[in-house]
């Protein structure tokens, strides 16, 4: 997962306009928005209120897990239940007009918790101990997540993922996912990583054999046209945790699950 941005920010949690459910990044009264030239909010306190809002604790393999009695559940909660609703409207529709639908989800922070490397790493990070922390394929779910991933398929929903995870991590990704309960659609047919070296045809606007220069939302909507426009498919519902996850069209509608830690353009 490649993070240009990794800025710690505030949580809202209600909804916003549109599809997009519990934004994250809201500057709160007396506090400054990441491109503010007023001081920023307390590190040290922000810190505290991320623990405060996953309420944070060590489990007993010594994990960082969040609770799920926490505002952060909350808000997963309330997103994938919206989240079900629309799974169940596409299946109505599907029945009777015969098409095709589909989900799209993010990966990281949307079906596998970071948390545990997050407060490791003072919400700050490492290209190298990001990519030894994904080898170990032991990242907790994201609450709920599987479980939604499982109801797409029992509604006969077709579950795509589409990751910034680069292809080299495919095997560890897919051993997470199955650990937690996503075990759903596994193959290279329906898990679309970055592969820089050898990138498909469908992002050759951005990404040639060698040379990518697609932006985050140029790689996941370009993924999610292909899905739509070669595959046939309609995406009736895309879930991530960043909004570049969710930009540029090519879903029906979109649910936003928080992340208070992390923003990625």
């Amino acid at each position: 997962m490649h993070k240009p941005l990794r800025i710690a920010s505030a949580v809202a949690a209600c909804a916003v306009t549109g599809t997009v459910l519990y934004g994250t990044g809201a500057a709160t009264a007396g506090q400054s928005t990441a491109n503010s030239t007023h001081e920023p909010y307390n590190i040290g306190q922000l810190s505290k209120d991320i623990d405060a809002y996953y309420g944070t604790t060590l489990d007993t393999d010594g994990v960082y897990q969040a609770s799920p009695d926490s505002p952060y559940a909350d808000d997963l909660a309330r997103a994938e239940a919206a989240a079900k609703k629309q799974i169940d409207r596409a299946a109505r529709t599907a029945h009777h007009r015969h098409t095709r639908p589909a989900i799209v989800f993010d990966i990281d922070d949307t079906l596998l918790l970071s948390l545990d490397y997050e407060k490791r790493n003072n919400y700050g990070y490492d290209g190298d101990t990001w990519a030894a922390y994904v080898d170990r394929a032991d990242r907790p779910a994201v609450p709920g997540s599987p479980d939604l991933v499982r109801y797409a398929e029992k509604k006969g929903v077709e579950v795509f993922y589409n990751s910034g995870l680069s292809d080299a991590q495919r095997t560890a990704a897919v051993e997470n996912l199955k650990k937690v309960g996503a075990d759903v659609n596994l193959d290279t047919d329906h898990v679309f990583l970055k592969d820089k070296a050898n990138p498909p045809a469908y992002l050759s606007h951005c990404a040639t054999p060698g040379t990518w220069d697609c932006t985050t939302v140029e790689y996941k909507a370009g993924t999610r046209r292909h899905i739509e426009r070669d595959l046939g498919y309609d995406v009736v519902a895309n879930v991530g945790d960043q909004y570049s996850d969710l930009q540029g069209g090519w879903a029906d509608r979109t649910y936003k699950l928080p992340n208070p830690t992390y923003f990625v353009e």
